[in-house]
């Protein structure tokens, strides 16, 4: 357990670093819609080979389409997400997103507390709204770039606002709505993540031909960008292990902690310099950390 979640901090951490390395004269060379196909096909493709492995067994036996057809919301969900992260950059600058983005920690949790019924203490809130704190502290210039200004300049559109409302909405839902599904079905974890990367393929092949502009399907890749497909794919299986045999809420302390890895990769390969605000950050995630798993 302790070997996987380390795994998923550094590869969260890694994401917005590596995406830095891919970029060609300070632009992203390569379709976004590409690699989230790429991405969903490996994990299709790893969930088969789990299911060789070790669950040869099941593969004659015949399963209801009442256990497949939920994942095909799931997979939906997934897919409207990604597509609003992209249609968002219109109506507000990338650093407005990255701090409104932490609204999603709380509507995670709200929809974990009443879809789940799992009451959480007001120790356990505080801890979450901590984790937001963390979250907003750092994306409000917990790294700085020496040769740049430090004064952070915030924009967004009532437009804007209303769809990264729609995106934390729909990020909850969807997190929880998978959860509920892996943990009510008596099915193993590799069948259940064939059917979801399977409705995820299709979706997300919809949309890279619906949005498709000039330039082939694998234009702009790069060494980089075949690390991210991998670690990405990889830490969707292990998003899967958590999902199913623990929570979402571990899931978003993952997400949090893994600003120690971006900072110390952004310090190590760009340069940039910790703030105050970064040990503001690390300071929440701990407190948050002990309040949420601390004896109590």
């Amino acid at each position: 357990w302790g070997l996987m979640l380390v795994l998923s901090v550094a590869i969260y951490g890694s994401h917005a670093p590596l995406l830095t390395l891919c970029k060609v004269d300070g632009m992203i060379p390569f379709k976004s819609t590409s690699v989230v196909v790429l991405v969903e096909l490996t994990k299709l493709m790893f969930s088969l080979l789990f299911l060789l492995t070790w669950n040869r067994q099941l593969l004659g036996v015949a399963v209801s389409w009442r256990h497949v057809a939920p994942f095909a919301l799931s997979a939906l969900l997934y897919a409207a997400n990604n597509n609003l992260v992209v249609h968002m950059q219109l109506f507000m600058d990338p650093s407005t997103y990255q701090v409104l983005s932490n609204l999603k920690i709380v509507s995670t949790a709200l929809l974990y507390s009443l879809f789940l019924r799992q009451r959480l203490s007001m120790r356990k809130w505080l801890a979450l709204f901590l984790l937001v704190a963390a979250g907003v502290s750092y994306s409000c210039g917990g790294l700085q770039d020496p040769g740049s200004p430090s004064k952070m300049q915030l924009h967004v559109t009532l437009v804007g606002l209303l769809l990264i409302s729609v995106y934390c909405l729909i990020s909850g839902l969807s997190a929880v709505y998978t959860e509920a599904i892996l943990k009510t079905q008596a099915l193993p974890l590799s069948l259940q993540n064939l059917f979801l990367y399977f409705f995820g393929v299709l979706l997300n092949l919809i949309g890279y031909f619906w949005s498709s502009a000039e330039g082939g399907f694998l234009e702009g890749f790069s060494s980089w960008v075949l690390v991210i497909v991998v670690s990405q794919a990889l830490n969707g299986l292990i998003m899967s292990v958590v999902m199913k045999h623990s929570s979402n809420i571990t899931r978003l302390f993952v997400i949090s902690c893994s600003i120690l890895v971006n900072a110390l990769l952004s310090v190590t390969l760009f340069s940039l310099q910790l703030t105050l605000l970064f040990f503001v950050a690390v300071s929440c995630i701990g407190l948050a950390v002990h309040l949420y798993y601390g004896v109590t």
